[in-house]
């Protein structure tokens, strides 16, 4: 099971290299040395978080603010993590804890459309591949990112989305809901932020929590009329 758990997160380790990669090159030019980079990236392993910290402390902004903000945009988590525990096997707190530590919203995502129950040794597999990828491209950016050419530093940020949306199609090749959870928890989370302006991580957490809601009852409506007629 560790194996099938490394295989299943190779899309992501190669996901996750220019990312780090880009990371790796702003933390250099933000002033961070590279023992700095790759301990945020071994403690902290969350992309948007590491972004922003980078932002506000290019802001000379406080400890406490900083980690305010990036607890605010992994609230998220919670839920992930909730979710998550109602398809993993029974197992030891200590491997939950421990394997809990790398639930991202990629490493999520795999195991939760992996058909049947996941197990310690998976997500360990899942999770081991993800996060080397992640420290040691970050570690490598900061060496060699501002060599890069700038055209190039500006493309790497695409890599994710087109893994996120190499996750999305099979999801919704085998279930149809996917889709509309997708297209609604979008929708909803642009409203938020853009004419409401909720904060990032707030706003994740709300869309997904009312596009949940939303596509669930709008499912359950359609049986009953269905069953009715």
């Amino acid at each position: 099971m560790f194996r099938h758990g490394v295989k299943a997160g190779i899309a992501i380790a190669i996901g996750y290299a220019p990312v780090a990669l880009t990371f790796g090159l702003l933390a250099k030019s933000t002033g961070l040395s590279i023992i700095e980079t790759t301990l945020m990236s071994m403690i902290v392993f969350a992309g948007a978080a590491q972004y922003i910290s980078l932002n506000l402390l290019s802001l000379g902004t406080g400890a406490f603010e900083i980690i305010f903000t990036t607890f605010i945009l992994n609230i998220r988590h919670f839920l992930m993590s909730a979710s998550l525990n109602e398809k993993a096997e029974h197992d030891a707190l200590l491997k939950k804890a421990l394997y809990a530590f790398g639930i991202t919203d990629e490493t999520f995502s795999v195991a939760a459309m992996k058909e049947g129950p996941v197990c310690a040794s998976y997500m360990f597999g899942l999770i081991f591949i993800s996060y080397s990828s992640w420290v040691v491209n970050s570690a490598i950016g900061h060496i060699v990112g501002a060599y890069l050419p700038e055209n190039v530093q500006l493309s790497l940020s695409v890599a994710l989305y087109a893994m996120f949306v190499g996750l999305l199609v099979p999801a919704i090749k085998i279930e149809q809901k996917a889709l509309w959870l997708a297209i609604s928890s979008g929708l909803i989370n642009c409203i938020l932020l853009l004419w409401l302006h909720v904060p990032k991580g707030w706003a994740i957490v709300i869309s997904t929590i009312l596009s949940a809601i939303f596509v669930q009852w709008a499912m359950e409506r359609r049986k009953e009329t269905t069953y009715a007629q």
